[in-house]
């Protein structure tokens, strides 16, 4: 007689794959990160109609960032024994208020509640984005469903700023929050329909509370993996977060030509995302090596190339290419380095990220006033070659575990 093993509810749901929810968890993304970064382009007319100064109108950025770092840590615990499926639809509701919150908003408070929200669903959706994938598809396909995502994200890269800017030209900063909240809404009815239900991962004991994130920095392998995400988020925006001054101050470029450089690199971010899930495939932690070698060989050669807009062409284009795409490889290495505890190493992450990202910012914001591109670049290409030597490290110690 011929033996059958008994599958779960739950294993019978990872062998389909649930595709339209993941589109649809990218168009989500796609949102999210709009709505994240558009008042980049629109902090001028932001700043004069709500009477404060454009630093001032900045810190929406800020306060969105931190609140995504405190949600980061403890939305695992705080979603407790609700069905994911509520928790993502809930969080698309809360990105769809805060837009028309912004948007209407009469005062510099209400605006600050706004941006509070939207750091709120960023930290709540990308910490649940890895376990969303493991869940939606099977794990042969994790890989692709994160690159979708990311793809989200890389659209959003390409046209929030332009479209910001845009928009507020044509119907003002608030119309360009309020053009979010359709896409939102969207957003919202196609996950409703596609989205299954995901119920709450059973837990150990004392794994609700939000403290429950960091145990898992003791294993070696994991504490390895962060800190190598961590050093290649701030290795890249030690350099990229001041690429416009050097744009403007080294090849000189005009407004028109540095929204084209802004483009490409975008658009190179597109193509990555395309092709990062077969380089996945092949080998996670030889792409996750390799990326922040190539990262930093780009960052050296812009010092004698600057000065010639072709190749700060290709070399950005090669940049936006690379950088791009690792973040797929990365939520890829949690989705494999912890596949039973993904809320928690997806939070732990994005706090790590968020924080990598602020210290980068100011390192490279400290050395580009005191040393210029030169020294910002060369810093930049140090923390990306350690960041690879410490993937190294996480690829020997993995293999060790049994």
């Amino acid at each position: 007689m011929t033996q059958h093993k008994a599958d779960t509810p739950e294993t019978e749901q990872r062998e389909r794959a649930h595709w339209g929810a993941v589109f649809a968890m990218s168009v989500c993304v796609f949102a999210l990160i709009a709505s994240e970064f558009m008042p980049v382009s629109l902090l001028t007319p932001i700043a004069a109609d709500l009477g404060v100064t454009e630093g001032m109108a900045g810190q929406g950025i800020a306060i969105s960032g931190a609140f995504a770092v405190l949600t980061s840590l403890s939305i695992s615990s705080l979603a407790g024994s609700m069905d994911r499926k509520t928790v993502l639809l809930g969080m698309t509701g809360i990105m769809a208020l805060s837009g028309a919150l912004v948007g209407m908003a009469p005062n510099y408070l209400v605006y600050m509640i706004g941006r509070a929200l939207i750091g709120i669903v960023v930290g709540g959706f990308w910490s649940l984005s890895a376990a969303t994938a493991i869940r939606l598809v099977p794990a042969r396909d994790v890989p692709r469903a994160l690159a979708i995502f990311n793809g989200g994200n890389a659209l959003a890269s390409v046209l929030a700023a332009p479209l910001g800017s845009y928009l507020g030209s044509i119907v003002g900063w608030r119309g360009a929050f309020y053009a979010l909240v359709p896409i939102a809404a969207i957003a919202l009815v196609w996950q409703w329909i596609t989205l299954p239900s995901m119920p709450a991962p059973e837990r150990a004991a004392g794994s609700r509370t939000v403290f429950h994130v960091f145990t898992a920095l003791k294993r070696r392998p994991i504490a390895l993996g962060m800190a190598a995400c961590g050093l290649f988020f701030m290795g890249q925006f030690v350099s990229f977060t001041y690429v416009r001054p050097f744009l403007e101050t080294v090849p000189k470029v005009d407004e028109a030509t540095l929204s084209l450089v802004l483009l490409v690199i975008g658009a190179a971010g597109l193509v990555g995302t395309a092709l990062i899930g077969g380089f996945i495939a092949r080998g996670l932690y030889r792409t996750l090596v390799v990326i922040p070698i190539l990262m930093a060989a780009i960052a050296v050669a812009l010092i004698p190339f600057g000065p010639w807009i072709v190749p700060v062409f290709v070399l950005l284009g090669l940049w936006g290419l690379l950088s791009t795409s690792a973040p797929v490889g990365w939520w890829s290495w949690v989705a494999r380095a912890m596949p039973d505890d993904a809320e928690a190493g997806g939070g732990l992450m994005v706090a790590i990220i968020q924080l990598s990202i602020a210290l980068g910012s100011t390192l490279g914001g400290v050395l580009f006033d005191l040393a210029g591109h030169r020294g910002t670049f060369l810093a930049s290409a140090a923390v990306l070659l350690v960041g690879a030597l410490v993937t190294v490290l996480t690829a020997r110690a993995a293999a060790s575990r049994p």
